[in-house]
């Protein structure tokens, strides 16, 4: 494998970070070795993997193992053949150890499926090399859990269609392989922010990929190359891929603070949070599981730009799915990217609005350096001083469209109010109207499309002598406008 020295050691120092261990340690550790993981080879015929069964009441503990060829093993470990059978793959390690969400995805999956059987994939030897060498190794380990799926399915007779991979990281590729090697298609296939490095572009057989099972779907968190940073693929490799929070920063997670802090303290300031932004795809998920009766929402878009804009918040044609466990397949020809906002812990679940607001003016001016600040009230509670995303300059005359979000559910909106604040440099700019001329930007309607209820509601000023949003702006609901929405309707089937 060609790897450009410079590459290969920013991805060690990466994805050591993401084991939570100390990346000078790591690095020091495995260079030191005279590449002999390079040269390492197995005997014939010996394992790369082990399958743990693990126990709803013991979730962190490996005590019973299926060996492909032992058929008294399966008895011995009490595995249900008439019911749903997860494994677990996980990724690259340095410590040679299970990370902690291992156990926590297992107790959440006994917790939605009390009788299934959840069998985590035990690769940590030969993922304990370097991410070039662990990457290669994917192959092998692959094609392994692939003939321990067709020894699965003929020992027991356990329909395919029950049988859900779920990979972290590298532990996706592996899933991947697995399921193009097995003789039949197995139903699912989760990939948790499946890794990037030597899997970006590559051909489908090298990867996870659509073709590898009956439905795949992926949670990307930490791609795209945001400031050079890029751990998971960024490329769409499933039926539905979808990108929480654009599938580069995610709440909570202070990657911007760790860039930082590298001057002080060195490539260990990125340490936790590089971890925590590619283990949130796994705490989605397991969020899916624990909290199902309120499932977080993703929608259909052309691009990350676009849902911050909100403007694809309809879910007509299939164009909405369900984050994580419950996502269902939507039948197109190539991946469905799909987007969603997400709050920094769990639950993660937010609730998305568009405001398409009309702007007007008495003269030809417009707004480029400048903040929106609205405030929410509904029925369950307020949700107040969020800042809509100005991108650009906003003209007179024009309606633009803002993606707001906020943490709770505030039940039916009731009123909105809506501010506009300008920088220091506009006020000196604009200080010429300033005694008595204030800048004539002027709102009356504001129509909002609310993504959860897919409802529209629409806000008109209350005093509509005051829609200067040099002062703050208060709407209620429009009178009259369902009798508008009548008669339209009354029109349109005559």
């Amino acid at each position: 494998m060609n790897i450009r020295p410079f590459k290969c050691v920013f991805c060690v120092f990466w994805l050591a970070a993401l084991e939570g261990l100390s990346c000078t340690l790591s690095l020091h550790d495995n260079f030191l070795e005279p590449l002999k993981s390079l040269g390492l080879q197995r005997e014939a015929g010996e394992a790369h993997s082990k399958f743990s069964l693990r126990k709803p009441s013991l979730p962190d503990d490996d005590i019973c193992y299926i060996v492909p060829g032992k058929t008294e093993t399966l008895h011995n470990c009490n595995f249900n053949s008439t019911a749903k059978t997860f494994l677990v793959i996980h990724g690259w390690t340095v410590s040679g150890l299970f990370e902690s969400w291992v156990a926590k995805l297992v107790a959440a999956l006994y917790n939605r499926e009390k009788d299934a059987n959840v069998v985590v994939v035990d690769w940590l030897d030969t993922a304990q090399n370097h991410y070039g060498v662990a990457a290669q190794n994917t192959q092998e380990v692959g094609q392994e859990v692939g003939r321990f799926i067709d020894w699965i399915e003929e020992t027991t007779n356990i329909p395919l269609e029950k049988i859900h991979l779920i990979g972290y990281s590298l532990g996706a590729h592996v899933a991947g392989i697995a399921g193009s090697h097995a003789s039949r298609k197995v139903g699912r296939i989760t990939g948790l922010d499946p890794a990037g490095p030597d899997f970006e572009g590559v051909h489908v057989h090298r990867r996870l990929s659509p073709d590898d099972a009956h439905f795949v779907d992926i949670l990307h968190t930490f791609s795209g190359g945001t400031l050079g940073l890029s751990i998971g693929i960024e490329q769409p490799i499933g039926h539905v891929d979808i990108y929480p929070n654009g599938g580069s920063f995610q709440p909570g997670c202070n990657l911007r603070g760790a860039l930082e802090n590298i001057a002080h303290y060195g490539l260990l300031a990125m340490n936790e949070v590089i971890k925590c932004e590619q283990e949130r795809s796994v705490h989605l998920f397991i969020d899916s599981l624990l909290n199902g009766a309120e499932p977080s929402k993703a929608y259909s878009c052309g691009s990350s730009t676009m849902f911050e804009r909100g403007v694809c918040l309809r879910c007509h044609k299939n164009r909405c799915n369900t984050v994580g466990y419950d996502a269902r397949r939507v039948r197109k020809a190539r991946s469905v990217k799909m987007f969603t906002k997400t709050r920094a812990s769990m639950p993660f679940r937010v609730h998305h609005y568009q405001l398409k607001i009309h702007f007007t003016a008495q003269t030809n001016q417009s707004v480029t350096e400048s903040m929106l600040t609205a405030s929410l009230y509904g029925t369950n509670g307020n949700a107040e001083n969020l800042h809509l995303n100005v991108r650009g300059k906003i003209g007179t005359n024009t309606t633009h469209s803002f993606l707001l979000v906020t943490e709770e559910d505030i039940g039916e909106l009731l009123m909105l109010k809506l501010k506009m604040e300008y920088s220091s440099s506009l006020l000196n700019m604009m200080w010429p109207w300033w005694n008595g001329d204030s800048p004539e930007l002027h709102v009356r309607k504001i129509s909002i499309w609310i993504g959860e209820t897919q409802k529209k509601v629409v806000f008109c000023s209350k005093d509509l002598q005051n829609t200067n949003l040099l002062h703050e702006v208060i709407f209620v609901k429009c009178k009259n406008t369902w009798r508008r929405s009548s008669m339209r309707r009354k029109y349109k089937s005559e």
